[in-house]
């Protein structure tokens, strides 16, 4: 176990510092204002974000274990870039454990929680998408009190599936079609029917899958 009393004030300051710039450089690669396949510049940002490179770095090895970049020895840092074949494995993944999630969430929420879902769904559309605590998915997988399930979503996979589901999802008629599903979803979760929740969370994670997948399709072939 780390010993707190033993990281120096300028420790926790690089710490702090790491932890502001991983979240503007995340928040930019989900965007795609710093585009999927890009070389990552350490000096160029370090300038950009009035860092040392110790920071910088820091920040990078965040990204890197969020899935976000990836580092090769004497090539640098790049920006992953959005491909069919980790598209498919990522869907298959959360089709399975969030279809989980849905029924464990449905079994546990309370009334208050299903109500603060309510609101956010509500507004989903006009929430900000990089914001989790605006996220659908998020909130239901927290809700389903599983710390291992929670782990795997969102440390592993979290950033990566909002960088598909922004840069060829939201902008499409998809989010509309997506948002009528949620509905469908917290009906379930309102009925405390964890089987229904559970199928209708994997139905819509598939067809997201789905049209994602063609849409990859058709710009590799233009």
């Amino acid at each position: 176990m780390i010993n707190m009393s033993t990281i120096t004030e300028d420790e926790q300051e690089v710490t702090t510092i790491a932890e502001r710039v991983f979240h503007s450089l995340c928040d930019a690669i989900v965007v795609g204002e710093i585009p999927a396949g890009s070389k990552i510049s350490e000096p160029e940002l370090a300038k950009q974000f009035d860092i040392s490179r110790a920071s910088l770095r820091d920040a990078i090895g965040r990204l890197e274990a969020c899935n976000l970049v990836v580092r090769r020895p004497n090539v640098g840092a790049r920006v992953v870039s959005l491909s069919l074949q980790e598209l498919v494995e990522i869907y298959q993944i959360r089709e399975a454990l969030e279809g989980m999630a849905a029924r464990l969430a449905a079994e546990l929420m309370s009334d208050a929680e299903l109500d603060q879902l309510q609101t956010l769904l509500d507004g989903e559309l006009q929430a900000n998408p990089n914001d989790i605590n605006n996220d659908f998915h998020y909130a239901i997988v927290k809700a389903a009190q599983n710390n291992r399930l929670g782990h795997l979503l969102h440390d592993d996979l979290y950033h990566l599936m909002r960088m598909y589901r922004y840069q060829l999802g939201r902008e499409s008629g998809r989010a509309s079609s997506a948002s009528k599903e949620h509905g469908l979803i917290m009906d379930a979760l309102r009925d405390h029917d964890g089987e229904m929740a559970e199928l209708l969370m994997r139905r819509h994670i598939r067809v997201s899958r789905k049209y994602i997948e063609e849409v990859i399709k058709q710009q590799n072939e233009n």
